[in-house]
């Protein structure tokens, strides 16, 4: 038997910067993976994939619809998807090759099989050709990341019913795509198809489209996507699904009249929701459980969801364990967990976690939205600059979108923040590094910018909170 101080299950975010780190600190580490390239979910069926899909798409549908004629530039565009999926696949290629000697210079013994919990402190692989292979490790670390959720009364077919791996691997262009969740996946996926030509309907059964997010927020984004064809269909339930030869029925019921109505797609991208993929590793030998909400658990008294271990060396991290599924979130968690199981104090600010949609216009928030901060009853004021008056926004021909910071009256600290338009994604950082900092708005409104660029919306924000926002009327 191969022992080790630390035995990781699952290659991906949390599972590969988990080996790294603890690597770094002198801990001796086999990482076991199943699937034959290693980067798990986010590299290989999720992330990377998708915003590569949406950034082609992206480019394909500014030259398509001639949007770029204004600034002389005229193009006449073919779609070839059997390259952009080939282009796609490499790219997944290579960042999985670089992991994987990332984990060979620190010397992380990497694993592939399938892991299967036998005790406390030991791991059975079996690989390829019946052959196993039995490791002890003095900490466990559980980070097998993610599947989707079918529908209770229609399973995955892979051909007319399909999943977020399939939907990001097809071979031509839907005619019509039907979505059933409206949320991150739904909507980026939606955003990718849309703009490659098949017709989109979005169907959510909440009242809004990615209701965790700012109500502004999902109301612009909502006002966008319709703009550019996107059908959403909110308040709707899916009661039934029937396959054809060449489509797919979708029956809604509205949650107000309880109307049934019909959709008929050829493809139909079931988005509802993820849950840990922990199938066939014997939990019950170490005394844990697949628990509420789709998060590992164990058995008896309740363990803090924040101590990422169930006290008797094992640990869960990333989206096996509760809270957001995000990679950011995952390698956060890695990090951690490294460093406590060598004994230091590693920890995560999970207020401080940003969100990202990646679709167009983008989408980041960070901590408060303001029905939370009304539901607590907390004291705050909004500072809010719409990037129409950005003078970057003059230059690229744009006007959607805003910024929308949250403040702590009493204390004057960011409490949340909300920004949807160009570049969101890579602004809401400077978010995060206030709130790590616990820089006060005042603070915040007087980091010098440069001129002219997205991120001086930031700190017209952070002015209008203070009353004293200099490029817009307030």
């Amino acid at each position: 038997m191969n022992h080790y101080d630390v035995v990781v299950i699952g290659c991906g975010a949390g599972g590969y910067n988990t080996a790294i780190r603890a690597s770094q600190l002198g801990l001796s580490v086999a990482c076991v993976e199943r699937a034959s390239n290693i980067g798990g979910t986010g590299m290989r069926t999720g992330c990377i994939p998708s915003r590569l899909l949406l950034h082609t798409s992206e480019i394909y549908d500014l030259a398509n619809k001639g949007k770029n004629a204004a600034l002389g530039i005229g193009c006449a565009p073919t779609l070839d998807l059997t390259q952009m999926m080939a282009y796609k696949a490499s790219t997944v290629e290579k960042m999985s090759n670089s992991i994987h000697k990332l984990l060979r210079k620190q010397g992380v013994t990497l694993i592939h099989g399938d892991a299967l919990l036998a005790a406390a402190g030991q791991v059975i692989v079996r690989k390829t050709g019946g052959v196993q292979q039995t490791l002890s490790g003095t900490a466990l670390v559980i980070a097998t990341g993610s599947v989707p959720i079918p529908l209770p009364f229609a399973a995955f077919d892979h051909m007319r019913i399909l999943d977020s791996a399939d939907a990001l691997s097809l071979g031509k262009v839907p005619r019509h795509l039907a979505i059933i969740g409206a949320g991150a996946v739904g909507v980026e996926l939606g955003s990718i198809w849309q703009r490659l030509g098949s017709r989109i309907t979005l169907i959510e059964r909440c009242d809004r489209i990615c209701h965790w997010l700012d109500r502004d927020v999902t109301a612009t984004l909502e006002r966008s996507l319709r703009q550019r064809g996107i059908d959403i269909r909110v308040s709707s339930d899916v009661v039934g699904l029937d396959k054809h030869s060449d489509s797919v029925s979708v029956q809604l019921r509205a949650a107000a009249s309880g109307k049934i109505t019909h959709i008929d797609a050829d493809r139909v991208l079931v988005a509802i929701g993820r849950r840990p993929s922990t199938a066939g590793m014997n939990l019950a030998s170490v005394g844990m459980q697949t628990g509420y909400k789709s998060t590992l658990s164990q058995q008896g008294p309740a363990t803090p969801v924040t101590s990422m271990t169930n006290g008797s060396g094992i640990w869960v991290i990333g989206d096996a364990g509760p809270g957001p599924m995000l990679m950011s979130k995952a390698e956060e968690e890695a990090i951690a967990c490294a460093e406590r199981i060598a004994g230091l104090p590693g920890f995560v600010s999970y207020p401080s976690i940003p969100y990202v949609l990646h679709t167009s216009p983008e989408v980041a928030m960070i901590g408060r939205t303001e029905d939370e901060l009304r539901g607590t009853g907390a004291a705050y004021r909004v500072g809010y600059y719409p990037l129409a008056a950005n003078p970057r926004a003059a230059i690229c021909g744009t006007s959607e979108g805003f910024v929308k910071l949250l403040v702590d009256a009493d204390t004057n600290l960011i409490a949340g923040a909300h920004l949807i338009g160009p570049g969101a994604a890579d602004l809401i950082s400077q978010v995060a590094i206030a709130m790590e900092a616990s820089m006060i708005c005042e603070d915040f409104a007087r980091i010098c910018h440069p001129y002219p660029v997205w991120s001086e919306a930031l700190r017209q924000a952070a002015m209008a909170a203070g009353g004293w926002m200099m490029h817009v009327a307030i």
